[in-house]
């Protein structure tokens, strides 16, 4: 359907190096878009470009530590050098470090809300003007079930997540006016490097199964049809809100 059609649309991705941000690339890459992955790990970088390229998609990379500030300015001018302009931001690279209370470190925490937090932002203020130009953009960031729950051994990553959601409606409030709509998704718990150490657990993850209304925990499919709903014409008046994506996690 045209509604959901992102062909001639440029997506970047941050993150894109495993779980959910490489999902996402695939997702996008399917619907038509042109793909920008970022990430520090340019061997896997590399497979994922050729992967898609491989089945005809428009692809590239640039390797990039988002902690690192004096990256983005050259990660914005190399993504708008390489297509021209960029639609559609994926706010996906993340940390959570796991740690208790008391082991939390200034360096830590700073290390957190850099990446989880800041990063989303100041990537978007400067993609945002050439977005204005065209009246059209989306940007999509990741919550969590830790922006509204607390869970163990993760204030630094909950306080992050917490401010995504806020910081999502703060968005959309600066830039829905000018075509520019801002979501965040927020999944339950699917099968990534920063959950391994939850399913390494057996018994922990049947437990989490049993939380949701559906009964299981996701599969990084699962996050496809939103990630191109939001991307896309379809959530044309669908601006400042956290989707859960949980299997009715939340809902019990």
């Amino acid at each position: 359907m045209t509604l959901f059609d992102l062909s001639g649309k440029v997506a970047l991705v941050t993150g894109a190096t495993s779980g959910i941000g490489s999902r996402q690339a695939i997702a996008l890459s399917n619907a038509g878009a042109s793909v920008i992955l970022v990430g520090r790990r340019e061997d896997r970088l590399t497979d994922q470009c050729k992967t898609l390229r491989d089945q005809g998609r428009s692809a590239l990379y640039i390797v990039a530590d988002l902690c690192d500030e004096s990256c983005w300015d050259d990660l914005v001018s190399g993504s708008l050098d390489a297509f021209g302009q960029v639609d559609i931001l994926c706010n996906t690279a993340g940390v959570n470090l796991r740690q208790a209370a008391e082991d939390v470190t200034p360096d830590s925490w700073d290390q957190t809300q850099t990446l989880n937090l800041k990063a989303p932002f100041f990537l978007a203020q400067k993609l945002v003007p050439q977005m204005k130009a065209r009246g059209w953009g989306r940007i999509i960031n990741v919550a969590s079930l830790q922006s509204e729950r607390a869970f163990q051994n993760g204030i630094a990553y909950g306080a992050s997540k917490g401010g995504v959601t806020q910081l999502t409606r703060a968005m959309a409030e600066a830039w829905s006016s000018d075509g520019i709509n801002c979501n965040a998704i927020a999944p339950g718990f699917f099968p990534t490097e920063l959950t391994q150490a939850v399913f390494e657990q057996p018994e922990l993850t049947q437990k989490l199964a049993d939380q949701t209304a559906i009964g299981r925990n996701g599969d990084l499919s699962d996050l496809d049809g939103t990630c191109i709903y939001l991307a896309s014409r379809a959530s044309d008046y669908v601006t400042g809100q956290v989707i859960y994506i949980d299997g009715g996690f939340t809902a019990k």
